[in-house]
């Protein structure tokens, strides 16, 4: 793995900076800043406490924490959030509770995401009047799977 340095400003500072639970991991957790109760089917942007800075040719991509998705229902409506090198902003986490019945209480403190930094590149498109063939083609939404007709 490559090593590379984020500035971060912690906005609050009695929360700990974001940290890989295990060497190998992919992401480091985000904490939320405030308690909230999330009822069934809610949705609601919660603050994290910090802001980063992210080098030129790198983009940050907020991801649901598994635990809580497969015990609680608790996910990400936009998943990925993508923080582009450019924002410096409060990092923000637009959770939902896909759960029909249970609230999920959440403690200010608690892990609510985690954040994978990657590398990206910039493209150049270039318009053509055909793209060429291939055995896939088309077939997308399910076409592998047979399943594509429910759409």
């Amino acid at each position: 793995m490559n090593d590379i340095t984020v500035r971060i400003l912690r906005l609050d500072k009695d929360l700990p900076l974001p940290s890989y639970a295990h060497a190998l991991d992919a992401g480091v957790d985000l904490f939320t800043t405030v308690d909230i109760v999330l009822a069934p089917g809610r949705r609601q942007l919660v603050p994290t406490g910090i802001a980063i800075s992210l080098p030129t040719g790198y983009a940050g991509f907020v991801l649901p924490r598994s635990g809580l998705a497969a015990r609680n229902g608790l996910t990400i409506v936009n998943t990925p959030g993508t923080i582009d090198a450019g924002y410096r902003g409060e990092l923000k986490v637009c959770l939902i509770n896909t759960d029909t019945k249970a609230a999920i209480e959440l403690r200010r403190g608690d892990r609510i995401a985690q954040l994978v930094i990657q590398r990206v590149e910039t493209v150049n498109f270039i318009e053509v009047d055909v793209l060429d063939d291939t055995q896939r083609g088309t077939g997308g939404y399910g076409s592998s799977g047979g399943v594509a007709s429910w759409c």
